[in-house]
């Protein structure tokens, strides 16, 4: 069972994420809050395994809820799942940067919330390829530049990360350098190992700082 804690302003729309999931037979709602204060306080005490956070909320907003929750430093980090009206804001972009595992839209269809909160759950990264790279590459610029000290990847591996960055699923990757899914996914875990990144997520913003793609 993956317990699940719902933070939105909107009731209506908390309400709304609730019902759906509650209705799922391996999903638990164990609790549902307004603002990112009282998500962090629910989340020690419910210990979820995902938290479907909003992004603009009174008293605390999601992106310092979401830094509190899983980033760097965090002792015990929760998988965050951003959920926002709006595609490419700037709020969505720090929220990644500040720990969150992914974001979906909030008119995406109940399917894709329930397979994001899963795809989080497992440790996966869940991201809107395009949508990623637009909203990435729009804020790339507010990363400090790579400094000589960055961590020296093979050249397989760049082309790997490359990919990664270009939203490619790892079936896609194995299509595109013609090598089998088992030896991408040995080249991600690398990847990601050798950068000390927690996710693809992580990955993209990585690309788009060191400047291997733009």
């Amino acid at each position: 069972m993956i317990r699940v804690l719902v933070c939105d302003d909107q009731a209506l729309i908390r309400t709304g994420f609730a019902t759906i999931i509650d209705a799922q037979p391996d999903l638990e709602v164990v609790g549902e809050c307004g603002d990112g204060r009282t998500a962090i306080d629910l989340a020690g005490s419910l210990r979820p395994d995902v938290v479907v956070m909003d992004v603009r909320m009174p008293v605390l907003d999601g992106i310092e809820a979401t830094r509190l929750l899983a980033g760097a430093g965090v002792a015990q980090p929760v998988k965050v799942l951003v959920v926002t009206t709006f595609n490419l804001d700037e709020y969505v972009y720090e929220a990644l940067r500040a720990g969150a595992s992914g974001f979906l839209l909030k008119d995406a269809p109940p399917a894709q919330l329930l397979h994001g909160i899963r795809t989080v759950a497992t440790g996966a990264a869940l991201l809107d390829p395009e949508v990623t790279r637009r909203l990435v590459g729009k804020y790339a610029a507010r990363i400090r530049p790579a400094s000589s000290g960055e961590v020296a990847l093979a050249p397989r591996e760049l082309e790997v990360l490359r990919l990664i960055a270009d939203g490619l699923s790892n079936s896609e990757i194995a299509a595109a350098l013609v090598i089998s899914q088992e030896t991408v996914k040995t080249y991600v875990s690398r990847i990601l190992t050798k950068l000390d990144l927690r996710d693809r997520v992580q990955a993209v913003v990585y690309a788009y700082r060191t400047g291997l793609v733009s």
